[in-house]
């Protein structure tokens, strides 16, 4: 019954949500920190987590600062670590996601209406492009999160990080925020379709600073970053990759 009600509920918000997000876009209404998106994406995760029989807490979240934008730099075991940061970030926090989901009906064009930042990481000057304009809008207010493993952990463990999220981090000076979603796996694992509750904690790191550095900084940011998750991973009693 739980993963009916999952399903019924993410179709009807997605249609609702998502449709008032594509009309939105088509009226030229645009994204900003405190745009009416905002509300919308908050809702839309919130209702598909009652759904879902899902609590989230936080542990850190003061640290995420509020007087300017930052990368969110999180692991990715689930859907349901979208739904979850979606819903303790403060308002203007938008995704960098894979093209692929631009296909899906409403839900990819709705992405696009609300600012969400599209990357096809098999075309290097599109991908290059499009993180020059998350890094614009970075430095416009907007917080941008990147799941750096790429794609979705097949095992629940911690996979290694991909370059891109902290070269983007490094063109928009903005700090990176290294950030842990725990029991997400165990919710919805990757190409699974039952929803199985859990209590979902979100562990955020003291902010990591890009200001200054240069490309060839990255790695040191990129190992940085996983180091924290890491131990994250660890403390909660998740064993990383």
């Amino acid at each position: 019954m739980r993963t009916i009600l999952y399903l019924v509920t993410i179709v009807a918000v997605t249609l609702w949500y998502g449709g008032k997000a594509i009309v939105a876009g088509l009226l030229g209404i645009r994204a900003h920190r405190g745009s009416p998106y905002d509300t919308w994406q908050r809702r839309w995760a919130l209702a598909v987590l009652w759904a879902s029989g899902v609590k989230v807490s936080t542990v850190g979240l003061e640290r995420v600062p509020r007087d300017r934008s930052v990368v969110v730099i999180s692991n990715h075991q689930s859907f349901f670590d979208i739904l979850a940061i979606v819903t303790v970030l403060p308002p203007g926090t938008r995704f960098v996601a894979k093209k692929e989901l631009v296909k899906v009906p409403i839900f990819g064009p709705a992405m696009r209406s609300a600012g969400h930042i599209i990357i096809d990481r098999q075309n290097r000057p599109a991908a290059f492009e499009a993180y020059e304009e998350a890094a614009k809008g970075i430095k416009e207010g907007l917080n941008a999160v990147v799941f750096a493993e790429g794609t979705r952990s097949r095992t629940g463990r911690l996979q290694p990080f991909k370059k891109g999220p902290f070269v983007l981090a490094i063109a928009a000076d903005a700090p990176v925020v290294p950030v842990y979603c725990a029991n997400t796996f165990d919710i919805l694992p990757k190409g699974k379709f039952r929803v199985r509750p859990r209590p979902v904690t979100v562990y955020f790191g003291e902010p990591i600073e890009a200001e200054g550095l240069d490309y060839d900084d990255r790695e040191w940011l990129r190992d940085e970053a996983h180091r924290v998750i890491r131990q994250f991973a660890v403390d909660s009693g998740h064993a990383p990759g």
